[in-house]
């Protein structure tokens, strides 16, 4: 009789493999955006992973006052989920439930209305807008509000760019509140050209919202700004999310009339992170990005009481951020 062929699911040969995936990986891929990181599914993810019930103790409550000596009235917070779906079995809405925003936008949705899960439809107390992808499973953007919105406005008026969903406005009595989710470069920058493109659109628009009212922009900007704003910018300088293109886009918009509020409040506030690969520990280690801002007009830019950046809470490779403004 012939001998007996092993099966072709080896369990110690498929181990070696992993393993060297992961060894090869950890020594080839630097701290990047995530969209640009391969993740390696063979290594267990850390805390990243961890659902944000988990989290007790944190104070969010908010005491400080703007520079006019009032304490905030208006509690806004952002987060790129990475996957409302994901996020939701990971208890994401155990910190809506804490964090009590009056207004909520989200970004990586990665969910069409047909597939909301049954949690996000029972939801109470809110108002939800949604601007998904034409493609399932990429990109998308959302917003809740417990308060209705004068008028909603989805996408940019630009085709290419709005069949992506990124980008949702909502018109207040005194302002407007613009959910976004910036295109990445891509790895080896090969969409930097489009996301080039997208500072040009976008600047229009919102210089068109802040000729009528001040605007307040929510959202994964897919940039830091500063080499303060990561860990690694020597040798990220040529990598999606910290190339010159993208970092000298940032300031230009700024000079247009905009404040990153967490700059103005905290200028020279070191490890200060809204993003973390889930490869090599990278977040336990706090390896990470500032990708995420609230940046608002110039005009009310005085009137914020705080800006949060809630890195204790999980649930996305992302965390929240919530801004304490008096408008």
């Amino acid at each position: 009789m012939p001998p007996k062929r092993k099966p072709e699911n080896n369990e110690e040969g498929n181990s070696k493999k992993k393993t060297k995936l992961s060894r090869k990986l950890a020594e080839k891929i630097q701290e990047e955006p995530k969209s640009l990181v391969v993740k390696d599914e063979t290594e267990p993810q850390t805390s990243a992973a961890k659902g944000a019930a988990e989290q007790v103790g944190i104070d969010y409550s908010c005491d400080a006052r703007n520079k006019h000596g009032n304490t905030f009235n208006v509690r806004i917070t952002n987060w790129n989920v990475d996957g409302l779906r994901a996020w939701v079995k990971k208890e994401g809405l155990s910190f809506v439930d804490q964090e009590k925003p009056d207004i909520f936008c989200l970004q990586e949705t990665k969910c069409s209305i047909a597939k909301l899960p049954k949690e996000i439809k029972d939801v109470k107390d809110y108002k939800m807008f949604w601007h998904n992808s034409n493609k399932e499973g990429y990109a998308g953007v959302g917003l809740f509000s417990r308060d209705e919105p004068l008028s909603v406005k989805y996408g940019l008026g630009n085709e290419e760019h709005d069949s992506e969903g990124r980008c949702i406005t909502a018109e207040y009595e005194k302002f407007y509140v613009v959910s976004v989710y910036v295109p990445n470069a891509g790895r080896n920058l090969v969409t930097l050209p489009k996301r080039l493109e997208w500072n040009k659109i976008f600047k229009e628009f919102i210089k068109e919202l802040d000729e009528k009212k001040p605007v307040i922009i929510c959202g994964d900007m897919n940039v830091a700004h500063n080499e303060i704003d990561l860990t690694n910018p020597k040798t990220n300088t040529k990598n999606a999310g910290f190339t010159k293109e993208e970092r000298d886009g940032m300031t230009d918009f700024l000079a247009d009339g905009y404040v990153d509020t967490f700059r103005q409040l905290y200028p020279d506030k070191t490890g200060a992170y809204t993003f973390w690969s889930y490869m090599r520990q990278a977040r336990s280690k706090n390896i990470g990005w500032r990708l995420d801002y609230f940046i608002l007009s110039n005009r009310i830019a005085d009137n914020v009481c705080d800006n949060i950046i809630r890195s204790e809470v999980f649930g996305s490779d992302h965390c929240p951020i919530t801004l304490f403004i008096n408008i």
